[in-house]
């Protein structure tokens, strides 16, 4: 039975812009996350994937290929608004079961609703051309299994509908790479090399033992199970770090002006950490140099979530990292990450208490941090925050984009 309806969209930034200005729609668009020939793009329509721009080329490059190129600095709150507005779309056919990433979601089908998966499929397409745009276009696919529909909706893009029954397999998997098929990266593809399985036939052929095997773990067994159409459960997955990262533009390539940038980051992922209730008892902070040079530090501290305390051992990390560069060192990138994470009821007192006294400050500062974020909160914006704010080129700190993570509204505060 078809259990799995997979939607993913196409060059869903791009397509976003376009919906959304009139002009550039019969233009090849590309998005990237700052305004500088240097920068590189974030994703691209199929117009300029037709003239050979790829993701991670740079803008200069790019328009010396294709002179009309349109480019649009990311807008993550707009795409953000957007994907909640699909949601609220799919939800009024079948409700959304997981959301894997701002432009990837999956409906679990139950009942009827798998002897009509083509009719709700269909029904899902209309409503979003009608009520979120026809340049926003879903690549859809239907299968037993999620790893299958998402399979199906990578086979016929753009604005594809791919149906992969049981018992029709493996047939039209045969025309696929291993590496097409999603969890086989590069690694992965040439260990299955290895061990004499070339092509998707090879892999269905093998055992679930086999490919157990090649893994060294259980994933092997459950990659084969899901290419057979059979049901695989996983166990969930637990939160394990909360961070943000930046590329800094020429201007913020210096000491002064990355640690700026770091508060920020570092105040944006504290307030995430409070926001899920959890506690960190552990920072890295990591930056890299223009030349390639990587620096990174980490260090443990009592169980805290409040800015003062993290803000204070990340200027300790960064101050160490910078005493061990070069003079006049250009900073390309900065990144921050709290982990050891636990909730609140899961941590003990220190029996052997931190001797800056953290945890009796905490304890203070979380109370203020309480009004904070109450404030900011009852606002819609950051009214009240520890230390001065400088703005970031490129804004949108804490807003970032990433697979796996969609950016609620009080991310772009």
């Amino acid at each position: 039975m078809l259990q799995s309806l997979y939607i993913d969209f196409d060059a869903f930034f791009a397509n976003v812009e376009r919906q959304l200005h009139p002009d550039i729609r019969g233009r090849p668009v590309g998005v990237t996350a700052l305004d500088s020939d240097y920068s590189a793009f974030i994703t691209r329509c199929y117009r300029a994937k037709a003239f050979g721009i790829k993701r991670g080329m740079r803008v200069r490059d790019a328009r010396a290929m294709c002179p009309d190129l349109v480019v649009r600095v990311a807008q993550p709150d707009v795409y953000v608004d957007i994907h909640n507005r699909i949601l609220d779309e799919i939800d009024r056919h079948v409700p959304v079961t997981k959301v894997w990433s701002i432009d990837e979601m999956e409906c679990t089908l139950i009942g009827s609703e798998q002897e009509r998966a083509s009719d709700i499929a269909a029904a899902i397409r209309a409503g979003l051309a009608k009520n979120i745009g026809p340049y926003i276009t879903p690549s859809i696919g239907l299968a037993p299994n999620q790893f299958l529909a998402k399979v199906a909706a990578e086979m016929d893009k753009p604005n594809g509908m791919v149906t992969l029954a049981s018992e029709d397999l493996p047939g039209p998997l045969l025309s696929l790479t291993l590496s097409d098929l999603p969890g086989i990266s590069g690694n992965m593809e040439r260990r299955l090399h290895r061990a004499g399985v070339m092509t998707v036939q090879d892999f269905w052929n093998i055992s679930a033992k086999h490919a157990r095997a090649i893994w060294g773990n259980i994933e092997g067994e459950r990659m084969w199970a899901q290419l057979h159409g059979l049901p695989v459960i996983r166990p969930p997955t637990e939160k394990r770090m909360f961070g943000h990262s930046r590329v800094l533009t020429k201007g913020w390539r210096t000491a002064d002006k990355a640690i700026k940038c770091l508060e920020l980051l570092t105040v944006k992922a504290a307030y995430r950490l409070r926001r899920a209730d959890y506690l960190c008892s552990a920072m890295s902070v990591s930056f890299k140099l223009a030349d390639g040079t990587r620096y990174s530090g980490e260090t443990d501290f009592g169980a805290c979530q409040d800015d003062p305390t993290l803000l204070r051992y990340m200027h300790g990390l960064f101050d160490r990292g910078v005493a061990a560069l070069p003079p006049q060192a250009a900073l390309k990138s900065v990144y921050v990450m709290l982990h050891k994470i636990s909730k609140p009821y899961e941590t003990n007192g220190d029996l052997f208490e931190h001797a800056d006294a953290d945890q009796g400050r905490s304890v203070k500062w979380n109370k203020a941090m309480a009004a904070m974020d109450g404030l900011n909160v009852r606002h819609g914006r950051a009214v009240v925050c520890v230390g001065s704010r400088a703005d970031l080129p490129g804004g949108y700190a804490g807003g970032k984009i990433a697979f796996g993570r969609v950016p609620d509204k009080e991310d772009f505060y």
